[in-house]
């Protein structure tokens, strides 16, 4: 029996998360007036109704830094911070703080997979884990 290539295996997978994925922001047009007053909108503290990128050119990327499970932090060149919130938890991505991507293109999307690599006694590879959609994060001023 012959075994599927690695390449037509992440882009299964990358087709099948994009189809269960829902939409990062669809406006309703049926918001009942309690809806809203139960349920406010989720938007990262220090940026107010920032607009969602579906994908960043990987020459732009400087360094990501990891939060935690759900977060990673793509630091841009031209200084920007892009805020990549998984629409899932990424198992032992906040304690490994290490990712790694394959992609074709010449940038990253929220419809591409990342694994995660465990480092300890050699780099192995984790947990396979889609990305979300990448929105303007300003953190907000160290109090010293």
């Amino acid at each position: 029996m012959k075994r599927p290539n690695a390449a037509c295996v992440i882009l299964l997978a990358a087709f099948a998360l994009a189809a269960c994925a829902a939409p990062a922001s669809a406006p309703s047009d049926a918001a009942s007036p309690s809806d809203a007053a139960s349920s406010p909108a989720v938007v990262p503290a220090s940026s107010p109704a920032a607009a969602a990128d579906r994908c960043v050119s990987l020459a732009a990327i400087r360094s990501t830094s990891v939060a935690d499970d759900s977060t990673i932090d793509f630091h841009m060149r031209d200084g920007r911070i892009l805020r990549n919130t998984l629409p899932h938890a990424c198992p032992s991505l906040g304690f490994e703080q290490a990712f790694t991507y394959s992609t074709s293109l010449s940038q990253l999307c929220s419809t591409d997979i990342i694994r995660v690599v465990h480092q300890g006694a050699g780099p192995r590879l984790g947990a396979s884990c889609g990305l979300g959609a990448f929105v303007p994060y300003t953190p907000a001023p160290s109090a010293e």
